[in-house]
């Protein structure tokens, strides 16, 4: 079965400033551009990351994700929300992820087992006919959104699910304000990697919403992660690129073949 809740009481370390671990990316501002998602705003905001042991507060490990029951191995390791122990690129210092160190979740899970997706899913998710491929199968995982904080804004994958709750399809979907009333009524739950870039501690309120892929702008969200889209395309790029140096390289070869004793004799 797939884990149901997020854990209470989360306290990261305080946000690194500038003069201590220099940053190499400009803010993002905006964009002006027509989007089918409007910004659910005014959302009050935890930190949480890959690989938290449960405490007293804390009682839901973040070892596994609702969709990933090695979330920790996959991801690469422990995703130290410890300002001094973040590369300036914002991944942690320790180890380069395997998986987009610019996570989040949000309450609301589209399965109920590895088997089963939820009745509801076709009807609430708007991108479900064109993503789906079986039961079981999330079509929300790794999907974008944007968090603008003042006047910045990150982007980021949906990797787990809550604060808390998994079925608030009001608010994720809707316009309604966040079911949870637990930690102030969070209902987004931030990496460090976001949480360092947009420069502020858990318990904060931001504006959210969902992004198409092609709206997501340039950034240190596109570098990391073999469930990042834009990873992906580039290693289909080069791929693209090898086989068709391979192939030109093939064309080549051939034409020796066949024409280079002539070709040395007109010299």
């Amino acid at each position: 079965m797939l884990s149901t809740s997020r854990q209470e009481g989360l306290s990261p370390a305080p946000a690194t400033s500038s003069t201590t671990l220099p940053r190499v990316f400009a803010p993002t501002l905006p964009r002006a551009t027509y989007t089918r998602y409007p910004w659910k705003t005014d959302i009050m905001t935890t930190v949480f990351w890959v690989g938290e042991l449960p405490t007293e507060n804390n009682p839901t490990p973040n070892t596994k994700s609702s969709w990933d029951t090695a979330w920790t191995a996959n991801y690469g390791g422990y995703d130290d929300p410890d300002p001094n122990k973040r590369a300036p690129d914002y991944r942690p210092a320790a180890f380069v992820p395997k998986q987009n160190p610019f996570y989040v979740a949000l309450p609301y899970n589209d399965c109920l087992d590895y088997r089963t997706t939820k009745p509801d899913a076709s009807r609430v998710i708007p991108w479900f006919k064109q993503t789906f491929e079986r039961h079981g199968k999330s079509v929300c995982r790794d999907r974008w959104i944007a968090i603008r904080y003042q006047d910045r804004i990150c982007y980021a994958q949906w990797s787990d699910c809550g604060p808390f709750l998994t079925d608030d399809v009001g608010y994720v979907f809707g316009d309604a304000k966040p079911a949870n009333y637990k930690n102030g009524g969070a209902g987004l739950d931030v990496s460090p990697a976001v949480r360092d870039y947009l420069g502020f501690n858990t318990n904060h309120k931001v504006d959210w919403r969902f992004v198409d892929v092609h709206e997501v702008p340039d950034g240190p969200w596109k570098m990391y992660g073999t469930n990042n889209h834009f990873v992906q395309q580039a290693g289909k790029d080069k791929d693209l690129v090898a086989a068709r140096l391979e192939e030109l390289r093939r064309k080549r070869d051939e034409w020796f073949r066949q024409n280079g004793s002539k070709a040395m004799q007109l010299r």
